[in-house]
């Protein structure tokens, strides 16, 4: 990675308790990079783990997006209408899959039409790998509810 101290790899515990004074609610993050631009698929905290990629706008839609969708995973964010160089998703997507031979992959979009793209980049990466994963796609309603939440063939 670049000189950013922002993007050095830092892995935060296994369960990713991590609960700082003042805080209600413990953060279950586990590592750090988390923007799909900036992780490393074969970053340790992905070898063999549950990932969620999830889309950028869910964990402030869901107030309990921490305790039933992040814990016991290792994260991946990224926002289909707003970043740049998409293909590059694909890659790293691919690379969880293949290499780091990720256990599962949990999809988090918002309900509005752009965070579908995030289901089109997993699906061309799922089809290029040779490996099959159990994905599941969590469909998060603009109030935080949950519209969907099941597995899905790509």
């Amino acid at each position: 990675m670049s000189g950013c101290p922002g993007s050095r790899m830092m892995s935060f515990g296994k369960d990713g308790e991590n609960e700082t004074a003042g805080s209600m609610a413990p953060s279950r993050l586990r590592q750090w990079p988390i923007q799909l631009h900036l992780v490393s698929p074969l970053a340790p905290y992905y070898q063999g783990a549950d990932v969620l990629l999830a889309a950028d706008c869910t964990a402030f839609a869901m107030g309990s997006f921490h305790e039933d969708y992040l814990k016991g995973r290792s994260l991946a964010i990224l926002c289909p209408k707003l970043d740049a160089e998409q293909e590059i998703y694909v890659e790293k997507i691919r690379g969880l899959i293949e290499e780091s031979k990720v256990n599962s992959l949990t999809v988090a979009i918002m309900q509005v039409p752009c965070c579908r793209g995030v289901l089109g980049l997993v699906a061309q990466a799922a089809q290029a790998c040779t490996r099959k994963v159990p994905i599941r796609v969590v469909v998060v309603g603009l109030q935080g509810n949950i519209l969907q939440d099941e597995p899905v063939e790509v």
